[in-house]
């Protein structure tokens, strides 16, 4: 049995990572903070927007991070929102 205690829920579910050169979908609100921008954790550069852990990154700093560490992006620290089964539908129609 695996303890959950000291681990923090991401705030939302993630999605499948994008392969690398690809551009994440972030179209969930979830991802912008109106309230405060923070220091990008990849350029140090102020930014709204949050990854699915809430982590202050650019998009584009996340989707570079990707393309230069592929092997390391499986892992999911970045990805994009999870699809529901219509919008996936749409996708293929």
């Amino acid at each position: 049995m695996t303890s959950t205690r000291g681990k923090k829920k991401p705030p939302f579910e993630s999605g499948l990572v994008p392969a690398p050169g690809a551009l994440l979908e972030w179209r969930d609100s979830q991802h912008f903070d109106r309230w405060q921008d923070r220091p990008c954790v990849l350029c140090d550069q102020p930014t709204p927007m949050r990854s699915h852990d809430g982590e202050p990154v650019h998009k584009a700093c996340a989707e570079d991070w990707i393309a230069a560490n592929p092997a390391e992006a499986r892992l999911g620290r970045f990805a994009s929102d999870l699809q529901s089964k219509s919008s996936q539908r749409a996708a293929h129609a």
